[in-house]
């Protein structure tokens, strides 16, 4: 029993220390984007932005400080994938508090 609590505290410890995983690109297809890349300590966050006038995403590593606004930010390996719209995200946040004040 000690031998495998002790396997699985060094699995868990060699995991986080491999840090977090994130899609990374600049291309007009967000399907595209497949290359990942193990971000530096100080990203705890991937992110997606969306340039409008220009139909390029870009996305990458960010801390939580620098997310809001254009910056869509997510927590997870690999979680930027998609881009999740703000409106979206509000109407989740929304149904979600009607269903829990109603139920």
């Amino acid at each position: 029993m000690m031998t495998l609590c002790g396997a699985l505290i060094l699995f868990m410890t060699v995991s986080t220390v491999g840090g977090l995983r994130c899609y990374t690109c600049t291309a007009a297809d967000p399907k595209s984007c497949t290359d990942t890349k193990s971000c530096p300590v100080i990203f705890n966050r991937c992110f997606s932005l969306k340039l409008e006038g220009l139909d390029m995403i870009t996305k990458g590593c960010q801390t939580s400080v620098a997310c809001g606004g254009p910056i869509v930010c997510c927590e997870g390996n690999l979680c930027n994938k998609t881009i999740v719209a703000a409106p979206s995200v509000i109407l989740v946040l929304v149904s979600s508090a009607i269903f829990t004040l109603f139920l």
